[in-house]
Parts: C-alpha cells; sequence; structure tokens
C-alpha cells in the first residue's frame, strides 16, 4: 500500500470520527500486517492504542474482517483461542480489509476507542476512500 493511499484512509477515518464525535485510534498495515501509518486523536483512550493495531494486523494477517474473524475464534468456533497466535489479535469489529478496485488485497484499517458498531462504521467509511485512489 502506497503511503498516500494509507494517509488518504487516515483522514477519511478521523474526518468520520470527528462526524461522529468520538475520539478513536487508527491504524493502518500493509498486506503484511505491517504498520503505515497510525493516529490517536486527542481524547482517545491509551489503552485503544494496542486494540487498534490488533484489529489491523488481526483482518491483514487473516484477509478477513475482525468481526467475521470472530465467529472463527469464539468458544464454540472452528478456532477457538486462534486470537493467542500471532503475538496477539483481537476478535471483535473494527478490523477490515482494505482491498482495490480490482480487488487486490492491499492491507487493513483497526479503528478503536467507540463502540464496536462505530469503529466499524469509521472504518468502512475510510476503506471507501482506498477505492477512489
Amino acid at each position: 500500500m502506497k503511503l498516500s493511499t494509507a494517509l488518504s484512509i487516515l483522514d477519511a477515518a478521523l474526518a468520520e470520527a470527528r462526524r461522529l464525535e468520538v475520539n478513536v485510534c487508527v491504524s493502518i498495515v500493509d498486506a503484511a500486517a505491517w504498520p503505515v501509518v497510525f493516529a490517536r486523536m486527542d481524547g482517545a483512550p491509551l489503552g485503544v492504542v494496542d486494540v487498534s493495531q490488533k484489529k489491523a494486523r488481526t483482518a491483514a494477517l487473516f484477509q478477513m474482517d475482525s468481526a467475521d474473524f470472530a465467529a472463527k475464534g469464539r468458544p464454540d468456533g472452528e478456532a477457538y483461542t486462534l486470537e493467542n497466535t500471532n503475538g496477539g489479535l483481537t476478535s471483535f469489529g473494527g478490523g477490515l480489509v482494505i482491498k482495490a478496485t480490482d480487488g487486490s488485497f492491499l492491507g487493513a484499517i483497526g479503528v478503536s476507542g467507540a463502540k464496536t458498531e462505530d469503529d466499524i462504521a469509521i472504518a468502512r467509511v475510510a476503506m471507501k476512500q482506498a477505492v477512489n485512489n
């Protein structure tokens, strides 16, 4: 993922968070789950720094949204405790896969700090920015 693309996605995420009046952390990683950009909004709790990073890593490493990953890792799922692998992952929503318009996998975004539904909504708005670049 190009830095310019990641910065554009980050800007879109922060704008949506401001619109929703929430303070979040946003992590964007490339297709290999390596960090590209990160931001912590003023007032976002320190604990959500790590959560946003893990949401992005989870989505990138498994090429699936973290909410979908959660279904596999829950106690009755097909891969219970999978979140304990790869240095720690997360099994709740807010991490989304980012794909280009041609369907190629670019990386992932992780948003944390608001209600899970808002984290997901912010990530979705930002993810749409990726296909416009």
